[in-house]
């Protein structure tokens, strides 16, 4: 017999804050757009408990928390949104996050940089 994973996501959380290597763009802001996808055993009990499950309200005030505070890389963002994740739902199997930012210093409109971070047990 198979087990279920539930997956709870956020994607497109946009956030404008202080994050660029350059001295200018920790001053200026950038945007920023966030997606965090977390999974981990179904557990077959009331799934109307939110008890039950991890409340994406909660998640998504972990990201506020997080993309408010002024740094120089997108890897030190995503490390600390995973690792409080991990301290969180200790009974996470699998987690990502990925952080792009639409503006970065390239001279081009177009382009989004991206990091991503994953862990599983």
């Amino acid at each position: 017999m198979g087990t279920i994973t539930q997956e709870i996501a956020l994607r497109d959380v946009r956030f404008f804050s202080p994050i660029g290597y350059f001295e200018e763009e920790r001053i200026l802001g950038n945007e920023f757009y966030v997606d965090v996808y977390v999974r981990f055993p179904f557990r077959h009990v009331d799934t109307e408990e939110l008890s039950n499950t991890i409340n994406y309200g909660e998640l998504y005030s972990l990201l506020c928390d997080v993309m408010q505070k002024e740094r120089k890389l997108l890897e030190s963002a995503a490390q600390e949104i995973l690792s409080k994740i991990q301290g969180k739902y200790s009974f996470i199997d699998e987690a990502r996050v990925a952080i792009r930012k639409t503006t970065p210093p390239f001279g081009h409109d177009q382009v989004h940089a991206e990091v991503s971070l994953s862990y599983k047990r």
